[in-house]
């Protein structure tokens, strides 16, 4: 059942806990403390009526606060992405160089996951099935000199955007996190200036913890977008809010299933609709 559908479930009731019922069904579906206690606070200070279209004119209000356009200004665009294993990173990358190259820009992969080699054969068959050029090194090798050798290529080749994996991180490994600064320093002597973005892919079904990797990751470089993966109708959807309120961290993709066109830039009202 979608999350909205959950919601009309409580307003049916008409029970005398409805407000109470509201508060419980916000903290479950990710909403966060400070949205939900201002939430609840405004609809019974206002004696709210219509509380399903006064939620989605709050979550529009919070979501519009930050631009969640892509930097692509300069060339090549260095999109860095970072995250945790199994958050669904390398797809993502995929799945937006298709929405790049839909757009005419040329695309090229950077393998920075060395750690794992299936990381960089899976990322090879997508730049194979994208017909799009990538650089990737041998399972060991020292990420930052992949990425340098990368962005070399790119330069060379007169590649619009630079699309950069890197190792799925575990949040409590500090030479992991050490290591995504390193890569981010190479970048900026390389091309004279930090990545254009830095994306870090979430799964949506983490929930609350997908804020505490918010803060960890943040830690080692500056976030300047969100991936969100796993998006659908149901619960998981409602952290999208709290990391815009409470970190000023647009989210700028959302992803929901396997295929090359299961990506798609945010866009608020869209993303009401999937919950809807």
């Amino acid at each position: 059942m979608s999350l909205f559908g959950k919601l009309k479930q409580i307003l049916k009731k008409q029970s005398k806990n409805e407000i109470e019922d509201i508060e419980e069904f916000l903290i479950e579906n990710n909403f966060g403390v400070k949205f939900t206690e201002n939430f609840i606070e405004e609809v019974k200070n206002k004696r709210v009526k219509n509380i399903e279209e006064y939620l989605k004119e709050k979550i529009i209000s919070v979501l519009s606060e930050k631009e969640n356009s892509l930097n692509l200004k300069n060339k090549p665009s260095v999109f860095l992405f970072v995250g945790t294993n199994g958050s669904g990173k390398t797809t993502s990358i995929a799945k937006i160089a298709y929405i790049l190259k839909k757009q005419g820009k040329t695309v090229m992969l950077v393998a920075g996951d060395t750690f794992r080699a299936a990381a960089s054969e899976q990322l090879t068959k997508w730049a194979e099935k994208l017909n799009v050029p990538i650089v990737k090194q041998g399972e060991g090798s020292d990420p930052a000199s992949v990425v340098y050798d990368g962005l070399s290529s790119a330069l060379s080749k007169n590649i619009d955007v630079v699309l950069i994996d890197s190792a799925g991180r575990v949040e409590t490994k500090k030479n992991l996190m050490n290591e995504l600064s390193k890569i981010e320093r190479v970048i900026e002597k390389r091309i004279g200036r930090k990545p254009d973005e830095v994306l870090l892919v979430l799964d949506a079904y983490t929930g609350q913890n997908g804020l505490a990797q918010i803060e960890t990751f943040s830690n080692a470089v500056k976030i300047t977008g969100i991936v969100l993966t796993k998006v659908d109708g149901s619960s998981a959807g409602g952290i999208v809010v709290p990391i815009v309120e409470k970190y000023g961290i647009p989210i700028k993709f959302l992803g929901s299933g396997e295929e090359l066109e299961d990506m798609e830039i945010f866009d608020t009202n869209k993303y009401l609709n999937i919950l809807m």
